[in-house]
């Protein structure tokens, strides 16, 4: 079979690889489609050494059909299409211990910490997918892992009816929560970025979404102006970094000034910069910080709102690419981050 195989940093290559053969329980899935995500990105510059090692196989959001199955398999059949939950946990340490699986401390990935999707061919265990229903296209099912993440934010922070809601950054992972939040809330949503294009299409894709430009206006200063002095009820962080535009605050401190008395923080970007955060602010407010990672069961929630049109999951996509093409799909996106969001890899 063929893969896009990462043979060094930075070099993607499409070549014939040992085609897998599922075990007892496992599926062999024929990959479809696969999603490049930011940790990919990352993964490509060589950011996740030494916990990844080339050469590898990356991809954690895809989606396929099964082609074969192994003897000790139920409930599933050659032909359905399905999706795969990359994470592996532990199942050992105090969080597995308590069923807090998105905090268990030996937390690994497909795609990252082993072979993943980015291939023709997968065998994985059948504990790990999830059937996808005939209307939802397999396009769209492989954005699935993604938006699980958003629904598991959006369900962190204890979003419901009625709630406004702020979102630092409209990168995937920000799309990922708007998509969520729009599901449960038809109250304002303001999107705060400094790339023009991400915004401007988020706002023309959603009602109510106000797109924030933080260089052009201080975003807290906007949202409070735009709520009567109150806030919004809950701000997500998914920024990422903590460098800052003039005038304006770190995106963790920009969350916790926004929002009303007894509001709500979540905080899910994984940057490695300190974001200072006076605590006073947040205390008169008495408001809440939690954060998010990952996604913890919330795969059939996000099928289940793909299959009810309850999303829009092209908002996503920027672009479709062969297997064969990766490499420029990972030059693609480091130089044109403003223009492409989304690239899908069609491995068929």
């Amino acid at each position: 079979m063929k893969a896009s195989v990462l043979s060094e940093y930075g070099r993607v290559e499409w070549k014939d690889v040992q085609k897998p053969v599922p075990g007892e329980d496992e599926v062999l899935v024929r990959v479809h489609f696969a999603s490049i995500c930011g940790t990919d990105q990352h993964i490509f510059k060589g950011e996740f050494h030494p916990r990844t090692s080339t050469p590898m196989i990356m991809g954690h959001e895809f989606s396929g059909v099964i082609e074969e199955m192994g003897s000790g398999v139920k409930g599933f059949s050659p032909g359905e299409k399905v999706v795969a939950d990359p994470i592996i946990w532990c199942g050992k340490c105090p969080a597995c211990q308590r069923g807090h699986y998105p905090a268990c401390t030996g937390l690994k990935l497909i795609g990252i910490d082993m072979d993943g999707g980015f291939c023709q061919y997968i065998a994985l265990p059948a504990s790990m997918l999830y059937k996808i229903p005939e209307m939802v296209s397999l396009e769209h099912a492989a954005l699935v892992e993604l938006l699980s993440i958003g629904f598991h934010a959006r369900n962190r922070a204890g979003v419901g009816s009625g709630d406004s809601v702020a979102i630092w950054g409209s990168g995937k992972v920000g799309h990922s929560i708007l998509e969520a939040v729009r599901t449960v809330t038809d109250r304002p949503v303001f999107m705060v970025d400094i790339r023009e294009g991400r915004l401007v299409e988020a706002a023309s894709q959603y009602d109510g979404v106000v797109p924030v430009n933080a260089l052009k206006v201080n975003p807290v200063d906007l949202i409070m102006r735009e709520t009567g002095g109150n806030g919004v009820d809950i701000a997500f962080e998914a920024v990422g970094h903590a460098r800052l535009v003039d005038g304006v605050p770190n995106p963790v401190r920009g969350c916790v000034q926004s929002i009303r008395g007894g509001g709500r923080v979540c905080v899910l970007g994984l940057g490695d910069d300190p974001a200072p955060v006076l605590f006073k602010e947040l205390i008169w407010k008495e408001g809440t910080i939690t954060t998010s990672r990952v996604s913890h069961g919330e795969y059939s929630e996000t099928i289940e709102n793909l299959e009810g049109g309850k999303m829009k999951p092209d908002l996503l996509i920027s672009d479709l690419l062969p297997g064969s093409e990766a490499m420029d799909a990972f030059q693609i996106l480091e130089s044109h981050p403003d223009e492409h969001l989304k690239i899908l890899l069609d491995l068929r």
